[in-house]
């Protein structure tokens, strides 16, 4: 079978992982930093957060659209966070 026919395996919340990329300073990144921590610890999703100024790729990547979030390595979304979306992500 394809692999892009295969349906991918559904990870519990706990096995989930959020990337907030974002930098200091900057008020969107703060408040997004607050959704993120509260709908991780809801669902027990584990969360990190990186910082473009330390790192050139994820600046070359995303300096234009700080906040980033990103479910499992793949995009979500960038400049506003919306808990309800972000919990549905973890959840499927």
């Amino acid at each position: 079978m394809s692999p892009l026919l295969r349906r991918k395996e559904k990870k519990r919340p706990g096995e989930r992982m959020v990337t907030l990329i974002g930098k200091p300073g900057c008020h969107l990144c703060d408040d997004a930093e607050e959704v993120v921590a509260k709908v991780c610890a809801e669902t027990g999703a584990q969360w990190e957060k990186k910082d473009i100024s330390q790192d050139e790729e994820l600046y070359r990547l995303h300096w234009e659209q700080i906040p980033v979030v990103l479910v499992d390595g793949e995009q979500h979304t960038f400049w506003r966070v919306n808990p309800d979306r972000l919990r549905r992500a973890l959840e499927d």
